[in-house]
């Protein structure tokens, strides 16, 4: 199945949090479209940072998955920026269907288009399902990835 890929705008947040919801990605979904538009315009001046919406390429009105792409500069590795990859979700309905792997090829050339040395990813450690899917693009696992809850509010 084909898709095409473009920039989120403001009128696709509720389809890009639907995506969130259903696919299982975000685990207390979003209920404030509101408070979601008012992030996403602060978004809008990080440099470097893309949110991506897959449409079908035969219905080009049907989103059906989305991902957030940073290019990362930074002193490390003489300079050379790294591509981190967030908030990978696609339509449940649409799963196994080569709708991922459109979208993290799209990822990469980006990544590869910016000079990028590396582009990395985290998943959850129960998904195993994704942890295969990620290695059958040539993902490796390296290192661990440690992270620390804080309190909101």
């Amino acid at each position: 199945m084909s898709v095409l890929m473009r920039e989120v705008t403001v009128d696709d947040l509720p389809a890009v949090l639907r995506l969130y919801g259903e696919s299982g990605v975000d685990h207390e979904p979003w209920t404030d479209v509101a408070a979601a538009e008012q992030l996403f315009q602060r978004l809008q001046h990080y440099p470097n940072y893309t949110m991506w919406l897959a449409v079908l390429a035969a219905s080009p009105s049907q989103a059906v998955g989305t991902f957030s792409l940073l290019i990362m500069d930074a002193l490390v590795h003489s300079g050379t920026p790294a591509g981190v990859v967030e908030g990978v979700a696609v339509d449940p309905d649409f799963q196994g269907q080569g709708i991922g792997r459109q979208m993290m090829q799209h990822a990469i050339a980006q990544c590869q288009a910016a000079g990028c040395y590396k582009m990395s990813l985290s998943t959850n450690l129960k998904r195993e399902p994704a942890h295969a899917f990620y290695e059958s693009l040539g993902f490796e696992k390296h290192g661990y990835c440690f992270s620390m809850p804080l309190a909101v509010g």
